[in-house]
């Protein structure tokens, strides 16, 4: 049987993913096998200069957390596995779609985005969603266009009202 001190430590630590979940727009299980300290504490870095954190808990006490939170991730938690938890949904998103690019031992498995479960295709989805910054000057280039278009018909109808308005 289980000494108490170990209970404590299983229910303080299932405490602290419920906690993680309730702040979290975004949550990722991701399977890290093969991966060094080295690449694996990089890619917590580079999370974690998005507000992200990277945790790795035992799959079991996870699933007790996300059964609490009415989170189905049974089926993905196999194996050696990270959770990555973020208030942004975008950019840890992002973060990680490239990471395993370059590295073939992270895999994404699935996650709750907003609630809702995504799965790697949904994922996916997200990852090809241009930065916040990209879509800004998106929508400043579309909002130039604009202008520039107004700026052509105001001078074409300047130059008629010169003429006399004869053309």
């Amino acid at each position: 049987m289980a000494s108490e001190k170990n209970l404590k430590v299983k229910k303080d630590l299932v405490s602290e993913i419920n906690s993680k979940l309730d702040t979290a727009s975004t949550v990722l299980l991701v399977d890290y096998q093969g991966m060094s300290v080295l690449e694996l504490n990089n890619l917590r870095q580079s999370l974690k200069s998005t507000g992200s954190d990277l945790k790795v808990y035992n799959n079991t006490l996870a699933s007790i957390a996300f059964k609490e939170k009415d989170i189905k991730l049974d089926d993905y938690m196999t194996g050696p596995n990270a959770y990555i938890f973020s208030k942004d949904i975008i950019e840890p998103i992002k973060i990680v779609s490239e990471a395993a690019k370059k590295n073939e031992n992270l895999t994404i498995k699935a996650g709750y985005i907003n609630g809702e479960f995504a799965d790697t295709k949904t994922i996916g989805e997200y990852a090809s969603i241009p930065s916040y910054e990209g879509l800004l000057t998106m929508f400043a280039g579309g909002l130039i266009e604009h202008v520039r278009n107004l700026s052509i018909a105001l001078n074409l109808y300047a130059e008629k009202l010169e003429n006399g308005g004869n053309e």
